[in-house]
């Protein structure tokens, strides 16, 4: 234990504030199911894109981020820095689209897109693979990195850390639904900037600033060799971490370009389209530049505080990923540490919170209210949902007790949702795919996600050739995650493209129906002209110079800090002030191209 009376008494104190909001947010979370999933369609757009920014800021990402600083080098957290890309499109070209759809989660636009037993079938599948087994996996690694921050500060076995942490996160999700969680993600994502900040200026004041930090890593012995690279490099990496780096970068960064999940659920609870857009815009500066750089300093500094080498704790050895907290207990003081508990706490609620309303949303609106219960009370549902919630928590518990590393959970939702990013995207834009497509498409990445798994399955019935094992054990090697994933991203869009050959495309009456209240551009000039309506969005070259632009503005801030940081301050102030220009062409791109809110109803007489 190192935590002392000052300590918990800041604890005590974040824990009461955010509870009191949870609690004081349940009468208007009670009102009905819109109200409590999706705060009755009336978030502002900095607060819901806080709250997508807030999620990200879980307990598992300070702790990855530190891994893989001491692992690759700085250029490893390209792992997550890739998804800006993905959340550029969606700004760009999908954030409008779905706050037009006017559903309540993303599996319900399957219904809207789609038509008959395929899209019934998908939708159910679809609601109980998303919000069952993929928020199971992410709520696991959250809570496996609160284990291990418990661990390390307050000397908790993970049986503990999980009763109080899934019962303090449930009180005020299971009470108030998506208003509380918004609204307390402000403060957490407030609480944790300033948590993680004020580790990181420890750390820098430590070493003398960031040029005397940068020259002490570059001179430490046992560091990763070009462990200040920002990215990887023939020099300092292999050609497979290079090939890795570009499959990211070039390709995988789709996956994200639709937007779904907890993300979807944030841009159908804004105002209006116009809303939404900046929402996701602020979401990918705040999440990708603001969180990242606090934790990657504090993952340089442990390089310096805990060399490798002869000597190193084994602990550290044997799991990276203990780095982050074992920074915290060594280098900050009383009361600072409870600050830094404070707000790992709220970041642990902050997604938590979120990944159970979100889940809760799935098994309630797309499962019991769909097929199980479809005539009931509001009441009854809200009901349901808090019931949904509280099992949710328990299987994402569950999981928890299973992993072992964060970083490979990261690693396994890639792959697992590879095979439909390019399905999803097309959905939208492309009146040709239809429900069995998408079917194929998920069905292909699981199997291929999974393919070792199922292969050892096969194994244990009927014996395999020595080839195919060979094989598989070649191709499902860590080292090769990544490409990999790609394979499945490719295999899986070819399949699809293969099943909508030898299918019908949707009914006329479905396809109209999707195209009446979305108005999406793109490949839908027949259905257009069969309804008489143009697409008002702007045209397909505007929205690519903002996603260019919004590029140049995120990476651009991104690698500018990073060279701040770590001693290249000429080209980190070039790269910001070409980065600020960037952000405000972004800025009036995404405002001028988001259409006015509507007009307020007239009065009622």
């Amino acid at each position: 234990m190192t935590l002392t009376t000052i300590d918990w008494v800041v604890v005590a104190l974040y824990g009461a504030l955010t509870l009191s909001i949870g609690l004081g947010l349940a009468r208007r979370a009670g009102r009905s199911v819109e109200d409590y999933f999706i705060a009755g369609r009336s978030l502002p757009w900095w607060l819901a894109g806080t709250s997508i920014a807030a999620t990200w800021f879980a307990t598992d990402a300070p702790l990855a981020t530190a891994a893989l600083v001491r692992r690759q080098g700085v250029y490893g957290n390209w792992l997550w820095w890739y998804e800006a890309a993905g959340i550029l499109m969606l700004t760009f070209f999908f954030a409008r689209l779905w706050r037009r759809a006017g559903v309540l989660t993303d599996a319900e636009v399957i219904e809207l897109r789609y038509g008959g037993a395929p899209a019934r079938i998908l939708r159910g599948f679809s609601a109980v693979y998303q919000g069952l087994v993929k928020n199971a996996v992410v709520m696991g690694w959250v809570m496996l990195a609160m284990v291990k921050f418990s661990e390390v500060l307050l000397g908790w076995d993970a049986a503990l850390t999980l009763s109080v942490c899934v019962g303090l996160a449930l009180v005020y999700t299971v009470a108030s639904g998506l208003w509380g969680v918004v609204v307390t993600d402000l403060l957490q994502f407030v609480a944790g900037m300033l948590g993680s900040i004020t580790l990181a200026g420890i750390v820098l004041a430590r070493f003398g600033g960031p040029g005397g930090m940068a020259e002490a890593v570059r001179e430490a012995p046992d560091v990763p060799a070009g462990a200040l690279d920002l990215v990887p490099s023939a020099a300092n990496a292999s050609s497979l971490e290079v090939l890795s780096f570009l499959c990211l970068i070039l390709v995988l960064w789709m996956r994200s370009g639709q937007g779904d999940g907890y993300v979807a659920q944030r841009l159908f609870a804004t105002r209006d389209e116009r809303q939404s857009v900046m929402a996701s815009l602020w979401f990918a500066f705040a999440g990708t530049v603001l969180l990242t750089w606090p934790w990657i300093v504090a993952g340089l500094g442990s390089l310096l505080v805990f060399p490798g080498g002869a000597g190193a704790d084994p602990a550290l050895v044997a799991d990276p990923e203990l780095a982050y907290p074992m920074m915290i207990r060594e280098l900050m003081p009383a009361g600072l540490r409870g600050l830094m508990v404070a707000t790992f706490l709220a970041a642990f609620m902050s997604t938590m919170d979120t990944h159970l309303c979100w889940g809760a949303s799935y098994m309630v609106n797309d499962v019991y209210r769909r097929f199980v219960k479809k005539e009931a009370s509001e009441r009854h549902y809200v009901t349901a949902s808090r019931v949904a919630v509280v099992g949710l928590a328990v299987l994402a518990a569950f999981v928890a007790w299973q992993m072992e590393s964060i970083q490979r959970g990261w690693i396994y939702i890639i792959e697992l949702t590879a095979g439909v990013a390019v399905v999803w995207l097309l959905r939208w834009y492309w009146w040709r795919v239809n429900a069995w497509a998408e079917i194929a498409a998920m069905a292909g990445s699981v199997i291929l996600a999974n393919g070792r798994v199922l292969l050892a399955i096969a194994e244990a019935a009927i014996p395999l050739p020595a080839a195919l094992l060979s094989a598989t054990g070649r191709f499902y090697a860590p080292e090769m995650d990544l490409v990999r994933a790609v394979v499945i991203l490719v295999a899986c869009t070819l399949l699809w493209l293969l099943v909508i050959r030898f299918t019908d495309p949707e009914s006329d009456e479905t396809l109209d129906r999707f195209h009446r209240r979305v108005r999406p551009g793109g490949w839908w000039a027949p259905v257009a002209a069969r309804n008489g309506i143009e697409c008002t969005d702007p045209p397909a070259s505007r929205m690519w110079t903002g996603f260019a632009l919004g590029a140049l503005f995120v990476y651009g801030s991104l690698l500018g800090v990073g060279c701040l940081l770590t001693g290249r301050a000429g080209a980190g102030i070039l790269l910001l002030a070409v980065s600020v220009a960037a952000g405000i062409l972004t800025v009036r791109l995404a405002d001028r191209d988001a259409p006015p809110p509507p007009p307020p109803p007239p009065p009622t007489p």
